[in-house]
């Protein structure tokens, strides 16, 4: 694989969700309101956790980074996606790109990295309960997310150097509506065989790893919960697991349908879709699965509204 100059593209166009004229406005309305929801949601989620004391717990603390991350991530792409609906020319610069690029990748290894890092710590509550502030010391937790936001942004940093070395002088144009692998490597006057593997070897390692950790958290977990002779204690301790098991089935499924099929299979239509549902609604989502049906957060958002009417 030769190194490119680069010279040959200074600019891309995104071809973006959907090239039908009627769809566009439609698009830009409903996905700007899933969009407004995710910055209400994320935003008033980690508000609510820094205002609360009763939420300074390991849990919360590793939710409130994935709140952060789901802000960051959907904000690297949806507003140049927003704003492609409108415009004429969906042109983003080659620098633009490859910081886009850099920080989609990056955002989506720490939040699979986080949610590994959540399954280890329901891991601990639940089958070590009495040495849960111990061993989930404040410390450790700092180390533990300092830890995957380092692996996230160097991992990140590997595949985006690997694939901006590339030349991309047989077109300019990306068949999707951000800046991401396979679609600029389809672009490549090279061969892209060295980046496929690079990529796939890199993503699997953090998807796969993370994988097996919860998987592996939950079958000591659950070996736990069904030893509980309570059944209201059963209950208890599933339902505090349900909403993360809820939002690692929903981003790995799709990360596993995305990155790790064959390339043989790869249907750029397909793509979109999958990738505007990990990029938009997951985030969305988030907020939602983890409040809805949680006693803890419902009384902090009771108390802050007391608090805030008190006030007033």
């Amino acid at each position: 694989m030769e190194k490119g100059n680069h010279s040959e593209v200074t600019e891309f166009i995104l071809s973006g969700l959907t090239d039908l004229p009627e769809l566009q406005v439609p698009l830009f309305w409903l996905l700007l309101l899933f969009y407004g929801i995710t910055l209400v949601g994320n935003g008033g989620m980690i508000l609510l956790i820094m205002i609360d004391p009763r939420l300074h717990t390991p849990m919360y603390f590793f939710l409130s980074n994935l709140f952060f991350c789901d802000l960051c991530y959907s904000s690297t792409i949806c507003p140049k996606m927003l704003l492609n609906f409108l415009a004429d020319r969906k042109s983003i610069s080659y620098s633009a790109c490859t910081v886009q690029m850099y920080l989609s990748d990056a955002f989506t290894d720490v939040e699979c990295l986080l949610l590994s890092v959540m399954a280890y710590d329901r891991y601990v509550a639940i089958c070590n309960p009495l040495h849960y502030t111990v061993t989930m010391s404040r410390q450790l937790c700092k180390q533990l997310v300092a830890g995957v936001y380092a692996v996230g942004l160097v991992n990140s940093m590997i595949s985006t150097f690997f694939t901006f070395r590339l030349s991309f002088c047989s077109s300019n144009i990306i068949n999707h509506f951000f800046c991401d692998i396979p679609p600029l490597l389809a672009l490549s006057c090279y061969d892209t065989h060295i980046n496929e593997i690079v990529m796939f070897a890199f993503t699997s390692c953090i998807i796969v790893s993370s994988l097996v950790t919860v998987l592996l958290s939950y079958v000591y977990i659950t070996s736990t919960i069904l030893e509980i002779s309570s059944t209201e204690g059963r209950r208890k301790a599933f339902s505090t697991c349900t909403f993360h098991l809820t939002a690692v089935v929903l981003l790995f499924g799709t990360l596993l349908f995305m990155y790790l099929r064959p390339t043989s299979s790869y249907s750029m239509d397909t793509d979109k879709v999958a990738s505007l549902f990990y990029t938009l609604v997951i985030p969305m989502l988030n907020p939602l699965i983890y409040s809805l049906r949680n006693t803890e957060v419902k009384d902090a958002l009771r108390r802050a509204m007391n608090k805030l009417l008190t006030n007033f």
